[in-house]
């Protein structure tokens, strides 16, 4: 990647000796750790008993119109004649079958918050995206319309007659992903689009009312300098977002930049560090342009503007409750156990994964195939860095009242560490352990951080495909 000049002024040296950009952590353990379960343990065994009052329900959706160069997410270009009905149809089949589970667990099953993820869901059309929302409450008994509802999109399938379907069915949150409002910017990340076409989705999610528009933008692409990027942040702005989630460039392994990196040789030790500063200093800007702005930071990405409506969901958290997902890219998560189906970034091994999934009958999907069990300490690891990369940071007492001990006994190399680089916030009060502004900055290398060995060797032992 080419840089802008870099104020050495702005630069962090990570005395840690670890990359600002290690690794973005949204779920942990993450997917390259999962492995095959040789016993495919019936999920009533794995849901007897487990808490199942407060779920969050995640729906995966496989199909982009395109394929973005940064992209590594389970995904394929474009559907044959008749792939999303046959995907759709085993969706149903498998919600049979997790439902049959949920009701068999011993508790009354009930639904606290919902996303429809990808892919792009609003690849599927108006009619189809009734019928995904059909699954969601008929046959999984979510009800989209008293619980928070979160839908991805792309500015090309935000069209009007998708975008009523949506705002009908109860959606209260509509994710656009834009990355950049520079049409140049846009042609150096492999997002073909322009800036007209963005602005115009744009006025129909807000001609739609939808309570909460996010809009994701990506900083650290080849050629952007502070003055662009400040552009994109101004032109989200101008929208008035409820949410703004602002997220450094990647680039990895099978993914169209990362070709195009490896086949430049731009992968030096020097081209890394000033990326890294580039990215840092980028961050820095974006994130004080946007409090001065009037919004609050959330997380490293995420920015609430202040009196934005509850997008709700308190009743669910992360840390502790289940979560099931449907489809073929998502997981689920008992106290025991993390699930899901093969992961893939390649677009053949992805076809084949999709085109695998959409054959199974409902007896198939009553049985999880990959995961990994949340043993020994790794529910501990899951809730502090859950809770850490989180700008409230965490309550302590809420740790200790789950594990019987305190974060300072559980991780005391890990949190010794933090603190000698400046990351936890010394003025917090010692009933909550919080992250500094720089510990924020740094959450891609905070998470990883806090991986245990075992994650750590079968994440490095993944045969990337």
């Amino acid at each position: 990647m080419s840089t802008t000049t870099i104020d050495p002024a702005t630069s962090t040296a990570t005395d840690t000796g670890t990359r600002p950009y290690e690794s973005y952590v949204y779920a942990y353990p993450h997917k390259t750790a999962y492995r095959k379960l040789r016993d495919r343990p019936p999920l009533r065994d794995l849901w007897a008993g487990e808490p199942v009052g407060a779920l969050s329900l995640y729906a995966h959706i496989p199909f982009c119109e395109v394929r973005c160069g940064f992209c590594n997410l389970f995904t394929r270009i474009g559907a044959p004649e008749g792939l999303t009905t046959r995907y759709l149809d085993a969706l149903e089949r498998q919600a049979g079958a997790v439902r049959e589970a949920l009701d068999a667990s011993g508790g009354e099953p009930r639904f606290a918050a919902a996303a429809f993820g990808g892919g792009t869901p609003t690849f599927l059309d108006a009619a189809e995206l009734e019928r995904l929302c059909d699954i969601a409450e008929l046959r999984m008994g979510a009800d989209l319309r008293a619980i928070p509802l979160s839908v991805e999109a792309s500015p090309a399938t935000a069209t009007a007659d998708r975008l009523a379907v949506l705002a009908d069915r109860g959606t209260s949150r509509l994710s656009l992903g834009v990355q950049s409002f520079d049409d140049t910017e846009s042609r150096a990340a492999v997002r073909p689009q322009r800036r007209a076409d963005v602005e115009a989705a744009l006025a129909r999610i807000r001609d739609a009312r939808i309570p909460v528009l996010n809009i994701d933008l990506i900083y650290g692409i080849d050629g952007q300098t502070e003055r662009s990027w400040r552009r994109s942040l101004d032109a989200a702005l101008a929208w008035q977002p409820e949410e703004l989630y602002l997220y450094p460039l990647y680039v990895r392994p099978l993914t169209g930049l990362g070709r195009l990196s490896t086949g430049m040789g731009t992968d030096t030790a020097d081209a890394e560090t000033a990326w890294d500063e580039q990215r840092l200093r980028l961050y820095r800007f974006g994130r004080d342009h946007l409090l001065a702005q009037g919004y609050e930071q959330v997380s490293m990405r995420m920015f609430r503007r202040r009196g934005a409506p509850a997008t709700g969901g308190e009743d669910y958290a992360c840390q502790t409750d289940g979560m099931i997902g449907l489809g073929c890219g998502a997981r689920s998560y008992t106290s025991a156990l993390h699930y899901s189906f093969d992961y893939a970034v390649g677009m053949s091994e992805i076809r084949g994964i999709i085109d695998d999934y959409t054959t199974r009958s409902a007896q198939q999907f009553a049985v999880a195939e990959f995961g990994r069990r949340m043993n020994g300490d790794e529910p501990r690891r899951r809730h502090l860095l859950q809770s850490l990369l989180q700008a409230g940071g965490m309550p302590v007492d809420d740790y200790r009242a789950r594990f019987g001990t305190g974060p300072e006994q559980d991780f005391p190399v890990e949190l010794g560490r933090f603190a000698t680089a400046g990351w936890l916030d010394g003025t917090a009060a010692p009933e909550r352990l919080r992250l500094s502004a720089e510990g924020l900055a740094h959450s891609d290398a905070v998470g990883p951080a806090l991986f245990s060995d075992p994650v750590r060797a079968l994440m490095a032992g993944y045969d990337a495909k």
